[in-house]
C-alpha cells in the first residue's frame, strides 16, 4: 500500500490521481478538510466520476510535526511518497519552515525506518542544489550547495530536510529525491505557480530578464511513479523543462489567457525598491510579504539547470513548455 502526505497540494493531488487510475491501494494526509475540496477539483481533470475516484482513497487527518497522528497511518503502508512542505520565502517564517519542512521529514524517515518502508520518494526543490559562479555553466545534480551564499529560508528548509532523507538512506532506507523547478499544473491558482496565472490574467505589468525554469506537474508525476517502480535508490534528479526568461514565460503565459502582456522590465533598482517597501509594508501591518530579498534577486538571476541525467536514466522526455502553459491557461479560463 502506498502512503502520500501532501496529498492536498499541487504535487500530491495529481500523483493521487495518478496512482488512483492504476488502482493502486492508497492512503493519504491532509491537514484542514477545507484542503479536500481543491483535491476533487484537480479528479475533474482525469475522472469523469470524479467523487468516485477521490473515495478510493484512505484518507487520514494528520499531520508530519504530529508523530501520534502519523504513527496511525503507517501501518501496512510498502511506499511513501513525500511531498509535504511548507513554500515560503518569508524569513520571518523561518522557524515554521524548519519545523514542517526539516522536522517534519525527520519525522516521516524515522517512520519509514520504524516500519520496514520499502521505498521513499521524496519532492524537494531546485532551490536545495548549488550555484555555479560561472553562470554559463549548467546547474546538475552534482553542484555543490554553498552554505555562505544568501540563500533563501525556502531553499535553506529544503536543503536540511534532503540531509534527513539522506540520514535515512545511510540507515537502510531505499531513497529518491526529485528536485523540480517552478512546477506548471492546474487547479491550484491563489498559491505557488497557480498565482502567476492569476496575476498575468489580471494584468501584469513588469517583467525582468531574469532565467527561470520550469516543469509540468504531470512530468513530475510520472517520473515519480517510475522511479518508485525502478531498482533505482540513493539518487536525486533535477526536473526540467526548460529554462526561460521570466519575459518570454509571461508572454506566452498571456498570449494563451488572451491578454496583454507585460510591457515594462522591472530594473534592479526598481526591484530593490520594491522589496525594502514590501519588508516596510508587513512592518507596519504585519501582512505576509509578497517579495523578498532573495525572491527578487532569483527572479533576475540567469542560471539555467540541466535534466539530462534524468532523461538518460528513464529514457525520458519533458512535455514542450508552450504545451504545459497552454493546458495550464484553458484549466484557468475555465
Amino acid at each position: 500500500m502506498i502512503l502520500v502526505t501532501g496529498g492536498t497540494g499541487l504535487v500530491g493531488a495529481h500523483l493521487l490521481a495518478y496512482l488512483v487510475k492504476n488502482a493502486q491501494q492508497i492512503k493519504a494526509i491532509y491537514r484542514t478538510v477545507d484542503r479536500l475540496e481543491a483535491v476533487k477539483n484537480v479528479f475533474s481533470y482525469y475522472f469523469d466520476d470524479p467523487i468516485a475516484a477521490f473515495d478510493q482513497i484512505q484518507w487520514f487527518q494528520a499531520d508530519v510535526i504530529d508523530i501520534p497522528s502519523l504513527e496511525v497511518v503507517f501501518p501496512e503502508i510498502t511506499h511513501v511518497y513525500h511531498c509535504a512542505a511548507l513554500i515560503s520565502f518569508d524569513p520571518k517564517d523561518f522557524d515554521t519552515l524548519r519545523k514542517v519542512n526539516i522536522e517534519g521529514t525527520a519525522n516521516i524517515v524515522n517512520l519509514c525506518i520504524a516500519h520496514g518502508i520499502k521505498k521513499l520518494c521524496f519532492v524537494s526543490s531546485v532551490a536545495a542544489i548549488g550555484e555555479n559562479e560561472d553562470v554559463t555553466i549548467p546547474i546538475t545534480e552534482e553542484t555543490h550547495w554553498n552554505p555562505e551564499l544568501d540563500n533563501s529560508v525556502y531553499a535553506i528548509s529544503k536543503y536540511g530536510s534532503e540531509m534527513e532523507v539522506w540520514r535515512g538512506s545511510q540507515e537502510g532506507l531505499d531513497i529518491v529525491i526529485v528536485n523540480p523547478a517552478i512546477i506548471l499544473g492546474a487547479g491550484f491558482w491563489r498559491s505557488g505557480s497557480g498565482s502567476l496565472f492569476r496575476k498575468v490574467a489580471k494584468g501584469l505589468k513588469y517583467y525582468t530578464d531574469g532565467i527561470l525554469s520550469y516543469v509540468d506537474v504531470q512530468d513530475v508525476v510520472s517520473v515519480m511513479i517510475q522511479l518508485m517502480k525502478s531498482d533505482i535508490k540513493n539518487e536525486r534528479f533535477v526536473l526540467v523543462a526548460e529554462n526561460w526568461t521570466l519575459k518570454k514565460f509571461t508572454s506566452k503565459m498571456a498570449t494563451a489567457l488572451k491578454v496583454k502582456a507585460p510591457e515594462k522590465e522591472a530594473s534592479s533598482f526598481l526591484l530593490g525598491f520594491a522589496w525594502r517597501m514590501d519588508w516596510l509594508r508587513q512592518f507596519f501591518t504585519g501582512k505576509q510579504r509578497k517579495l523578498t530579498k532573495q525572491t527578487a534577486q532569483s527572479i533576475q538571476s540567469k542560471s539555467f539547470f540541466d535534466s539530462s541525467k534524468i532523461q538518460t536514466t528513464l529514457n525520458f522526455k519533458f512535455k514542450p513548455l508552450e504545451e504545459t502553459i497552454e493546458r495550464v491557461s484553458k484549466r484557468y479560463k475555465d
